[in-house]
């Protein structure tokens, strides 16, 4: 039976732009009530609530909150506690990690800030969840990226944590198996983001675009996915990394290339 998410409490760190704000809104049509963290000064929360009460969806609370900051979780919690006797869904989708250009970039602080950004609000949160409420949420996601098992431009740093998030995502589907709690991170391909931007430059989307437009995903995709992920339909899926990336990682290769090299010497061709 689908889960009944009217009302409900979901949580959604680096909630008010990108994949993040695309979950808000697909949890909110459901009728959940959203809280959504950012960065100081970094969300148009005009335009967030607008989004919102277009899609007759609750108003969202949203929360400038420093993810790694336990102060800061603290308060939201303790200030979310007032209207709701549990957070049933948490999705953890702060990330932040140096651009890394050359080895001269390799600094063990950077690395450490990396994870303690990118992988550590999602322990702190759920820790304090429980503290605060006195149980862990139902659902807990984490978003990754190829990033682990595949080279991304720019990414040594990103890729590191988000590694150590989907080793994490396994142990602690493990350490919390007996308070029905399911944990999942989803890895998502190319979205064109502000953040893919910021690692890979400018011209990073129209250069994908040109080659292969199917290696990007939606935000509504990788936000479906969480949505379908805490529906009470994939319970026995806990545990897991779940790609959203149509199937391109098995035939984005040389091969591939190979098979197609009349084609692109064509284009080549028109475009000299």
């Amino acid at each position: 039976m689908l889960n009944d998410f009217n009302g409900k409490a979901v949580v959604i760190t680096g909630g008010t732009k990108g994949i993040g704000l695309a979950t808000g809104l697909a949890f909110g049509q459901l009728g959940a009530h959203l809280t959504l963290t950012n960065k100081w000064g970094s969300a148009d929360e005009d335009d967030i609530r607008n989004q919102f009460a277009q899609r007759k969806a609750p108003v969202p609370s949203i929360v400038e909150a420093d993810a790694g900051s336990n102060e800061d979780t603290k308060a939201l919690l303790n200030e979310l506690k007032k209207k709701h006797d549990r957070v049933d869904v948490l999705i953890s989708n702060v990330a932040f990690a140096q651009v890394v250009k050359s080895m001269g970039d390799y600094q063990k602080r950077s690395l450490l800030r990396s994870i303690e950004y990118s992988v550590w609000p999602m322990i702190d949160y759920l820790q304090e969840i429980k503290a605060v409420f006195g149980h862990y949420p139902r659902y807990l996601i984490g978003l990754s990226s190829q990033g682990p098992d595949k080279y991304t431009a720019n990414y040594d740093f990103v890729a590191s944590s988000k590694a150590v998030l989907e080793t994490l995502c396994r142990y602690l589907a493990f350490r919390l198996a007996a308070e029905n709690v399911h944990i999942n991170v989803v890895r998502a391909a190319f979205v064109k983001t502000e953040s893919l931007k910021a690692t890979m430059g400018e011209e990073c989307i129209p250069f994908i675009e040109r080659i292969d437009p199917s290696m990007f995903v939606t935000v509504d995709e990788v936000a479906n996915t969480i949505l379908a992920l805490c529906s009470g339909l994939m319970d026995a899926v806990t545990g897991q990394v779940i790609s959203v990336d149509h199937g391109s990682p098995f035939y984005d290769n040389v091969m591939r290339l190979y098979g197609e090299r009349d084609h692109i010497q064509l284009s080549k061709e028109r475009t000299t």
